[in-house]
């Protein structure tokens, strides 16, 4: 026999199990009485989960006050572009007919503000945001520079059309004792958008930073965004770390909403004083500062009260959602388990004969 060349044989693979796949498999053989289980035990795994989530959903306490109508003479006034700075406040008393027992959050809730458009979305700056460099405005388009070529902080459509409406809750006591609501600003948004999508500028001086008067080689100076009555630093007179980038009420605004109608954590009640245990019954009043202006796109606003369970809050979606596919799951159990019978009785009926 004619020996191979020495190249020849340097290409052979080694004589191993794994690469002469010899090694020992194992077939997977599902019997029919493996697989309705499998269905069966999904099902009733998938319905109990959706009618556990769906007993939680609805042991959620909620109050909802649309106030689109309720504060109409402001909106009148904010429709003309003259009145821009000025002030329009409304009052909305209501009854709490029960306590809302625990953690109780505010949001605020818009209906028709389309936030899923695409060159919305885009029209923003990360790595403005990130604090990396306030000049780049690239991607903020309409909203990039102001009439004199000034850069807009923050820039893009996202952040000029930020909800800014301030709602205040009071307590009426009685008819002359009433007592303002404490409510916390801060923990309102994701842990990553806070730490990692969101920084401010390495300055300590936000106002001097954003000023342009840190920075003696390279001079430059910023504005704040059309609609915004007051500048990115400035947002949060009481608390001085949550200004800039990392003030909550922007990071909030700043995640965009799939659907035109959502709502937005607003603030969670401080549980001091009167308030330990909660929103006790009584009669309230919202006191809003009506800013955001919805009439020109035909929508609306709510301040929504609620309090949360273990998974989330008031919402029937995912609760639904597992109990129509553990019902869907039976069927198809059902209809593969009579298939199996009518095959096996033909199959038993054929060897009789």
């Amino acid at each position: 026999m004619e020996e191979r060349p020495q190249h020849c044989l340097s290409r052979l693979l080694d004589n191993s199990a794994l690469k002469q796949q010899e090694l020992p498999i194992h077939r997977l053989y599902f019997t029919a009485r493996r697989v309705l289980f499998v269905f069966f035990a999904t099902g009733i795994f998938c319905l109990c989960m959706g009618i556990i989530l769906i007993l939680s959903a609805r042991s959620t306490q909620e109050i909802e006050i649309n106030y689109t109508r309720i504060c109409a003479n402001c909106a009148k006034l904010q429709e003309n572009a003259s009145n821009f700075d000025k002030e329009c406040t409304c009052s909305i008393p209501f009854y709490l007919s029960g306590k809302m027992m625990g953690n109780v959050y505010m949001y605020y809730k818009l209906y028709g503000f389309y936030q899923n458009l695409y060159l919305y979305i885009r029209s923003r700056s990360n790595r403005q945001l990130v604090g990396k460099d306030v000049k780049a405005v690239e991607d903020c388009a309409p909203f990039k520079m102001s009439d004199n070529k000034t850069p807009i902080v923050p820039c893009g459509a996202i952040a000029n059309s930020m909800f800014n409406d301030t709602i205040i809750l009071s307590h009426n006591i009685n008819s002359s004792v009433q007592i303002k609501v404490p409510m916390l600003k801060s923990r309102l948004t994701w842990w990553t958008d806070k730490y990692v999508k969101f920084q401010n500028l390495s300055s300590k001086n936000l106002a001097d930073e954003f000023r342009g008067k840190i920075h003696t080689v390279a001079q430059y100076t910023t504005t704040k965004p059309p609609n915004w009555p007051k500048p990115i630093y400035d947002l949060d007179k009481k608390d001085p770390r949550n200004n800039g980038f990392l003030n909550d009420d922007f990071i909030v605004w700043m995640r965009a909403a799939a659907f035109p109608t959502f709502k937005k954590l607003y603030g969670r009640l401080n549980r001091t004083h009167h308030f330990i245990e909660g929103l006790p019954a009584g009669n309230y009043s919202f006191n809003i500062t009506y800013n955001f202006p919805v009439t020109r796109f035909h929508g609306e606003k709510s301040v929504v009260l609620s309090t949360l369970t273990w998974c989330g809050g008031n919402s029937l979606f995912l609760g639904l959602a597992y109990t129509v596919t553990g019902a869907m799951t039976w069927l198809a159990s059902f209809a593969m388990m009579a298939i199996h019978i009518m095959l096996k009785n033909k199959k038993m009926s054929f060897f009789h004969q």
